[in-house]
């Protein structure tokens, strides 16, 4: 589902619902109000909706930046998005989302994810011991 829980899908909200200062209108400006065609459809404009609420929530240097960190981390741009979708729809964004507080949500995201997988992502390194390697022997008084 394009990264957008189903609990907060713009689609389900009344007009009644949309905090001050968002829409639920796509780029366009029209709201969908007729029946969809399908599931293609359907998720065409719920991405719509979607990108018309990041829009409105986020400077247009941090919607850039989102945009490229789509291209690379896909799984991580698409976590803040619905982040800020989440917090636009609940009315919980003072301001919009600049460059510096989208790096912060993205900074939150990584140590997230490096807390579950714990020492899955770092690299150790386990020397093999050898009999005639020990070290034991380091005295280096036979070399002189």
């Amino acid at each position: 589902m394009n990264g957008m829980p189903s609990n907060i899908a713009p689609a389900d909200l009344a007009a009644g619902e949309v905090p001050d200062g968002f829409s639920l209108a796509g780029p366009g400006g029209a709201s969908g109000g007729g029946p969809s065609g399908g599931a293609a459809d359907q998720a065409a404009q719920r991405d719509a909706q979607r990108q018309a609420i990041l829009e409105q929530a986020m400077t247009p240097d941090a919607l850039a930046r989102l945009r490229r960190v789509k291209l690379v981390k896909k799984e991580r741009a698409t976590a803040v998005e619905a982040m800020i979708a989440n917090m636009a729809l609940q009315g919980k964004m003072d301001s919009k989302v600049t460059e510096g507080k989208l790096i912060e949500m993205l900074e939150g995201i990584v140590g997230a994810q490096h807390q579950k997988k714990g020492d899955a992502g770092k690299i150790s390194i386990q020397r093999k011991k050898y009999n005639f390697d020990s070290d034991s022997d380091d005295n280096d008084d036979d070399l002189l």
